[in-house]
């Protein structure tokens, strides 16, 4: 396998899903498989045990925003752990694109779970507030700008923490992204487009100097890093 370069972010690089005018069927077969890719590569059951549950609220309700939330499988993951753990979690689900909206709100429901087209900008504007805020796989999608605007949204968005989860630009990762999508992730973009997010993904190193006072950057493993927020406030 001849690697690309990985020196630098490659911010040129498009993904095929991200195109208003790809093949649909390709892009229904790609939201229907992210439930297994992330809960092979995303790591949120670690970060939800470690990082959102010590938030949730024993007595009454805990609200949860999911910011890009796609097709929603990680919206109803975290509704079905935090119920499974007895906690009420209510999850709202925002995407801009109308083709992921129409996608996650035609899935089986899952108690707890609302999805909304719609950005964060629009929720700040709004006066909007929720205990929690994440995103995945959202980060390597930003230019610098889009990203402040994003950690400033979280700030307003988040009473108690914000937890941004990504891919981290590797060698090692790209290699067994490459290897282990060829055979099973047939007639979709995850193979395509996951390894363009890895060209397109930052480092810590690189996204450390860019986030603003108060959000901490770490690396959960080679290939994956989180951006967190811990505000605590009322």
């Amino acid at each position: 396998m001849i690697l690309p370069p990985l020196g630098e972010r490659d911010v040129r690089a498009t993904e095929r899903m991200d195109d208003p005018d790809c093949d649909r069927a390709m892009l229904e077969r790609t939201y229907s498989q992210f439930r297994l890719v992330n809960s092979l590569v995303a790591g949120w059951r670690a970060t939800y045990r470690e990082r959102l549950r010590p938030h949730l609220h024993r007595e009454g309700v805990t609200t949860l925003l999911d910011i890009g939330s796609g097709g929603g499988d990680l919206a109803r993951a975290l509704a079905r752990w935090a119920r499974r753990d007895g906690f009420d979690l209510r999850v709202t689900g925002i995407d801009p694109d109308e083709r992921a909206h129409a996608w996650a709100r035609h899935r089986p429901p899952v108690a707890g779970v609302q999805f909304r087209r719609a950005d964060s900008s629009a929720l700040v504007s709004a006066g909007e507030r929720f205990d929690l805020v994440v995103s995945n796989h959202l980060l390597h999608h930003l230019a610098q700008d889009a990203l402040q605007n994003l950690l400033a949204d979280s700030c307003h968005l988040a009473r108690a923490t914000a937890v941004h989860s990504d891919i981290q630009r590797d060698r090692l990762g790209y290699a067994l992204f490459s290897l282990g999508t060829r055979p099973v992730f047939r007639d979709s973009f995850i193979r395509e487009d996951g390894l363009t997010s890895i060209r397109r993904s930052y480092t810590t190193g690189e996204l450390r100097p860019l986030v603003p006072e108060g959000w901490a950057v770490t690396a959960t493993a080679r290939w994956r890093l989180l951006l967190t927020l811990e505000a605590d406030r009322s």
